[in-house]
């Protein structure tokens, strides 16, 4: 064992963990233009990602963009999303229709994962 602090890779956690091992989301219909938005100011109480995710949400944001934010693949993000939902940390609303513009922002953000 070398004396170099722990790399990025070094310290990756397995999404799996992350979800407790859950691959469903518990809130279903999530997609990836749903926009959640956080209820109320992220605290110590929560994890790691489920902190970082109600600090993001601070403006309302689409499942899509959530994910590459946080930097956690799309369906760690739906649980994770739907975890915090279901806890009343975040509310979530589907759009009725998506313009052009949210439509492209959700591929690009889909393409930078």
């Amino acid at each position: 064992m070398s004396g170099r602090p722990p790399s990025e890779e070094t310290t990756f956690v397995r999404p799996f963990i992350m979800t407790g091992g859950r691959a469903e989301p518990l809130q279903a219909g999530l997609r990836l233009e749903t926009l959640v938005v956080a209820v109320g100011p992220p605290d110590e109480s929560l994890a790691f990602e489920r902190r970082h995710i109600v600090a993001v949400c601070e403006r309302p944001m689409t499942v899509a963009e959530v994910a590459q934010r946080v930097g956690v693949p799309l369906g760690v993000a739906k649980v994770l999303i739907s975890d915090l939902v279901v806890a009343g940390r975040l509310a979530c609303r589907q759009p009725a229709e998506l313009p052009l513009q949210m439509l492209e922002r959700i591929r690009d953000h889909v393409r930078a994962l």
